[in-house]
């Protein structure tokens, strides 16, 4: 119950900000309908339980299952099996993210079924679980993190450059899979994970230096896999859509609630099913459970399951429904420089807010032993993430600029910064940035762009409304490379400083 009032605190205060961000500029600048605005309240009320009751499950549940996973793949020492497990159970628990499943089902709407939701969800999640098994081959036999991720993002830059060139909206549709994959769900049982393999480690230095990186490596599977599905999908014409507000229903509030049940139910069930007979198989394998504890552990799995239906329905109920409305009216102002300054502010406020954020930022003090503090990370991640939007209403806003015109110079910085950042940072760096883009940002600040892109005539929302995850899950690697360079810088003068006060 402890565990449950916490969450519930901070889900409250994660998602009451952009209530009132809401709030005041209805009464302000824009004026939403009044059933509108009633939709969104009970969704925001309805998303803050859903999350709690979530994060609940994930915390008592998934994450001892993947802490207990990395370690027995490590005790078996068997390289094959260690890939093997490590991704099926990145497919499994991909599939799951509420994140990506909230993402492929609006791609799927603005393409009028162009691109299916079904044919995503099994891309994504086989990039995914590849990169995962590639990272776990890397701890396992002990390469570079570095050349790791440099000959990565090398890649995805060579054919990043062919995909801008044949299909912008794949582009788009690549980089924000592999943001939004990296939720709620993945990211605590990854670092789950991760954190089992490294305590299997006598050397601590590179039991620290493991624990961070699986994300970052997950997050490149998406990216290459909806790239290599574009190479097989004839070039063509997708519809544009408009999410001009519509004249609102004056009818029951609850009556978009009720309406979404059996879909919202039927996702959740289908997401979840596959780790829940992973458990299952594993815990007869090598896992082996006292009874208590996995009672405990299928405790966790029903409260997942509770929370991710919870979720659905606050989010598809009324949350996202504001989040586009808001954008279309803000960018329809005569002065556009409302669209960026509000852009700005949600950016900042969301991401200090993101669950996935505490969790990152918690670790990352708790492993380095408080030499990294929580508030230095969550800052540089603000002001990261609030340039992220800018740039992505920037985007909207200037005709000819597209979103290869940011990744590109994006990630060729991040690239050149990777041999002057210590491991540590390196891995901190490229999961700090998958994690950066959490259900708030994969919901609202997704709705909003796709509302901003809307209001202008002749608007691809699959170009121009998508992309945005993708700027802030670049923004966020690069702003915590930057971090670990200047703790490099700090630490090699007090280094000096120590050497200069021993020999005097």
């Amino acid at each position: 119950m402890n565990i449950l009032v916490s969450y519930l605190k901070d889900n409250t205060q994660a998602v009451v900000p952009i209530v009132i961000i809401v709030i005041l500029l209805n009464f302000t600048l824009v004026s939403i309908a009044t059933p509108v605005i009633a939709r969104f309240l009970v969704g925001a009320l309805t998303l803050i339980i859903g999350l709690s009751i979530f994060l609940v499950g994930v915390e008592i549940g998934i994450t001892p299952m993947g802490t207990r996973t990395g370690s027995s793949l490590v005790k078996t020492n068997k390289l094959w099996l260690f890939l093997l497990g490590g991704g099926l159970l990145g497919f499994f628990v991909s599939m799951a993210e509420p994140g990506l499943l909230v993402l492929v089902n609006q791609i799927e709407y603005i393409t009028a079924g162009g691109i299916k939701a079904s044919t995503l969800l099994a891309w994504v999640p086989i990039g995914f679980a590849l990169m995962i098994a590639l990272g776990f081959s890397r701890v396992f036999l002990g390469l570079s993190i570095k050349v790791f991720f440099a000959v990565g993002y090398g890649l995805i830059m060579g054919l990043g450059w062919l995909t801008s060139r044949t299909s912008p909206e794949f582009l788009a549709i690549a980089f924000d899979s592999s943001g939004s994959i990296t939720g709620i769900l993945v990211v605590p049982f990854i670092m789950a994970l991760a954190v089992g393999i490294s305590s299997m480690r006598k050397d601590s230095k590179q039991a620290e230096e493991d624990s961070f990186g699986l994300i970052g490596a997950g997050a490149m599977g998406p990216i290459l896999a909806v790239m290599i599905l574009n190479i097989f999908t004839p070039p063509q014409e997708y519809p544009v859509i408009s999410l001009e507000p519509q004249v609102a229903e004056a009818g029951p509030i609850m009556s978009a609630f009720w309406n979404i049940i059996p879909e919202s139910m039927r996702n959740s069930f289908i997401a979840l099913l596959p780790l829940a007979v992973s458990l299952f198989v594993l815990q007869r394998v090598f896992l082996k459970f006292e009874k208590r504890q996995f009672a405990r552990i299928l405790k966790g799995f029903a409260y997942t399951l509770l929370g991710m239906f919870l979720f659905f329905m606050g989010v598809n109920g009324g949350f996202m429904e504001v989040g586009s409305q808001l954008g279309y009216l803000v960018a329809s102002l005569d002065n556009k420089i409302w669209l960026l300054i509000i852009s700005f502010i949600l950016g900042f406020v969301t991401i200090l807010a993101e669950p996935s954020v505490h969790v990152l930022t918690h670790q990352i003090e708790e492993v380095t032993s408080g030499y990294v503090k929580r508030k230095a990370v969550a800052a540089s991640l603000a002001l990261g993430v609030g340039s992220a939007i800018l740039l992505s209403a920037i985007r909207i806003l200037v005709p000819w600029l597209n979103l290869w015109h940011i990744l590109l110079p994006g990630y060729l910085i991040a690239i050149v910064m990777i041999p002057f950042v210590p491991n540590l940072f390196i891995g901190i760096g490229f999961d700090g940035g998958s994690v950066a883009t959490g259900p708030l940002t994969t919901t609202f600040i997704l709705a909003f762009t796709q509302g901003a892109a809307s209001a202008f005539e002749g608007a691809d929302l699959l170009r121009d409304g998508l992309g945005m995850i993708a700027v802030v899950a670049m923004m966020g690697i690069i702003t915590l490379l930057s971090l670990g360079v200047v703790f490099e810088v700090k630490s090699r003068k007090r280094g000096v400083e120590a050497d200069a006060t021993g020999e005097s």
